[in-house]
């Protein structure tokens, strides 16, 4: 029996590509932002260079990697933000409210620090992302009543702290994206981007470990409490 619904193909194609362990495990590291090679992805899964490889071809031709070669190296990182958003919403709905017990000291300081703050592709997530979401919807720069949209006094707020926000392509200046630790929407699109690649060029944060998870410095203390009345202690 043949389905009359012509995008079902493609969705189960895309589900399959999905339904991997060893793939699943690649899209969640390149959640962080960056290129890796095929060696660390290799190391990061647990599987050979050689099976890695053949993973990394079927995402590529599925479309939710792209590649590019320098030297004898061979990046990877995720398509687009669309990819991303699709990766971190269905980790969002498959994560259960309670996280299992951690194995062992090191992987608890690792859940925790992942919770703490860390980036969810190109924007912050965990704790601080729910702080600097609540404290620019509390002093009205922010909207969530009918979706997330900066008002015209956010668009101000973000010039005036020296943020540009790179209005370009068919990318919301913002948007809601469901935070899978703290079952609450934090700040994405162009907007959450143009913050979190702030924040990380001027040292407020940096990324610790070999994880997503990120830092908040005293610099960043300073001026989240100065530009948004952030209180250190809820960004630690």
């Amino acid at each position: 029996m043949t389905s009359r619904e012509p995008q079902a193909p493609r969705l189960a194609r895309l589900a399959a590509l999905i339904a991997d362990e060893t793939r699943a495990a690649c899209l969640l590291a390149l959640l962080d932002g960056r290129a890796w090679t095929a060696g660390e992805l290799a190391r990061h899964a647990g599987v050979a260079p050689s099976t890695l490889s053949e993973h990394l071809g079927k995402l590529v031709a599925g479309g939710l990697l792209a590649e590019e070669r320098q030297g004898r190296h061979r990046y990877v990182r995720l398509a687009d933000t669309r990819t991303a958003q699709l990766v971190e919403d269905l980790v969002a709905q498959v994560s259960p409210g309670a996280r299992p017990t951690p194995r062992s000291l090191r992987e608890a300081g690792a859940h925790s620090a992942m919770a703490r703050a860390r980036t969810c592709y190109d924007h912050l997530a965990g704790r601080l992302g729910i702080a600097l979401t609540d404290a620019l919807t509390g002093r009205g720069l922010l909207r969530q009543d009918t979706g997330f949209a900066l008002t015209d006094a956010g668009l101000g707020w973000f010039a005036a702290a020296g943020i540009p926000l790179e209005r370009t392509g068919r990318r919301p200046l913002a948007r809601a994206c469901l935070d899978w630790t703290e079952r609450r929407p934090h700040l994405a699109g162009v907007a959450g981007a143009a913050l979190c690649r702030h924040a990380l060029e001027t040292g407020w944060c940096v990324r610790i470990g070999s994880e997503r998870a990120v830092k908040v410095t005293a610099a960043g203390e300073r001026a989240f409490l100065d530009l948004l009345g952030v209180e250190a202690g809820s960004l630690r």
